[in-house]
């Protein structure tokens, strides 16, 4: 199958680590090992990754050292950063492929409300104290994320991803991409056609969905830090939602700053393509596209499941 796979921040960096350049490549040296299992099955895959962590990092070292990169150039910086130890991983692993690091512009759209209600978050994160600190000296927007705070940026909706028939020209010919870093660099079009960046995040999985839609791919696969898609987390009612449809899950609601957006993305690719979406833990992304582990969601139920999402494992050929 040929597969997207979306690496989530975990992959790079865990939460409550420092974020020492050791740290992320040991984590990159543990999910290119997962990477390279998911080869060693026969699948050809296109990785994409996040960079929440870097380009906040890479924006506050900016402004400590009175710099004005806008962050459409941090965002490239710090996806040439990790895709650059991804690739290098990867390819210590798996001598005999080819690799290919791509910088990918997505096309936003300049009138997107998102401008003017900034919600994604970046950079390290803050006890409520020093997030409100900082937010009055460096105009920042803070929000929470778990039981700390963080610096929130627009994330406006993805468009297109432009350099998608590059990528899709390496992949026929057996190159393994990396790319649209951080959910690509956020680019508008002007009047006249050219391109500008703009001062914003994508979000990775919206992006990676309409990567895998454009690409044709198999099977959009979305790895972090959690086993499966749960109802009712972090409460004692909490369960596994194992095989879903999107209609069934399209009425729940979970946290935009997590779960939220990869449940609207394999519903997006779902249902555009008629093919499955999986949600699930990094450590078990061979038994998750086996049907093993995860959540799948698909855009119609199946006669050989209940339509609870709880039971049997799906079948799909590779």
């Amino acid at each position: 199958m040929r597969i997207i796979v979306a690496l989530g921040g975990n992959a790079l960096l865990r939460r409550g680590e420092p974020m020492t350049a050791e740290n992320q490549r040991a984590n990159i040296v543990r999910a290119a090992a997962v990477l390279a299992d998911l080869v060693g099955e026969g699948h050809s895959i296109v990785i994409t990754h996040g960079n929440g962590p870097q380009v906040g990092l890479l924006a506050l070292q900016a402004a400590s050292d009175g710099g004005a990169f806008p962050l459409d150039v941090l965002g490239a910086e710090s996806a040439g950063m990790i895709g650059y130890v991804i690739e290098q991983e990867l390819n210590n692993l798996l001598k005999q492929r080819l690799f290919a690091t791509l910088l990918t512009q997505v096309k936003v759209d300049p009138r997107d409300p998102a401008f003017a209600h900034p919600t994604k978050p970046i950079g390290p994160v803050y006890d409520e104290a020093t997030a409100r600190r900082l937010a009055v000296e460096r105009g920042w927007h803070i929000a929470p994320d778990g039981d700390k705070w963080r610096r929130v940026v627009p994330s406006p909706r993805p468009l297109e991803i432009m350099e998608a028939s590059v990528i899709s020209f390496l992949v026929e010919r057996g190159v393994i991409v990396i790319c649209t870093g951080g959910g690509g660099v956020p680019v508008i079009a002007r009047d006249d056609g050219s391109l500008c960046g703009v001062e914003a995040v994508i979000d990775k999985d919206l992006a990676s969905s309409l990567l895998a839609r454009q690409l044709k791919a198999d099977m959009l696969l979305m790895l972090t830090d959690v086993d499966a898609v749960y109802v009712d987390y972090g409460t004692a009612a909490a369960r596994p939602l194992r095989r879903v449809t999107s209609t069934e899950i399209s009425g729940r609601n979970f946290p935009a700053g997590s779960m939220g957006p990869k449940v609207g993305a394999a519903i997006e690719f779902a249902e555009a393509t008629g093919k499955p979406a999986a949600i699930g833990k990094l450590d078990h992304a061979v038994e998750i596209v086996r049907g093993e582990s995860g959540t799948w969601l698909e855009a119609e139920a199946r006669v050989d499941q209940p339509v609870d999402g709880i039971a049997c494992a799906p079948v799909f050929p590779k």
